[in-house]
């Protein structure tokens, strides 16, 4: 927009603003999928557990640090990066690489003797027990 455009008839601000704003949407989209969280996580809740599902391709199951306090779980891991060879020139690069955290906020406390974690062809599944003592009790109505 050149300054002599301000003084011109039927010149409208917003506009010019909705177009820049869509001009800056359009630039960052392509930036939103390097932002998402590592490892991708599913998370199912029922009465008495909870249950998760985490994608880790090309990590083993020993790499994996799984803890849990309370009502939160965190997965701790490496990702190595593939062997390079000096000479070759990326085209793209978009499998992620490097150290790595994730912290879940589970639904509810979960009994840290009661987790079963299962790990096969880079997906892991856990499975966390509620504790007993805080699992709903249906109370009888006497009358």
């Amino acid at each position: 927009m050149l300054l002599s455009d301000l003084g011109r008839v039927g010149f409208d601000p917003f506009l010019e603003m909705r177009r820049m704003q869509q001009e800056v949407n359009q630039r960052l989209a392509g930036l939103t999928s390097a932002a998402q969280e590592f490892p991708p996580v599913n998370l199912w809740v029922g009465e008495d557990s909870v249950a998760l599902t985490a994608e880790l391709p090309g990590i083993a199951p020993d790499e994996v640090d799984l803890t849990v306090r309370e009502n939160t779980l965190t997965l701790k891991g490496e990702c190595q990066a593939g062997a390079e060879d000096e000479k070759s020139v990326w085209h793209r690069r978009e499998r992620p690489y490097g150290s790595f955290a994730r912290t879940v906020q589970l639904p509810f406390r979960v009994d840290p003797e009661q987790v079963e974690a299962r790990f096969a062809n880079g997906l892991l599944e856990v499975e966390l027990r509620r504790p007993e003592a805080d699992r709903p009790k249906k109370i009888q109505i006497k009358g």
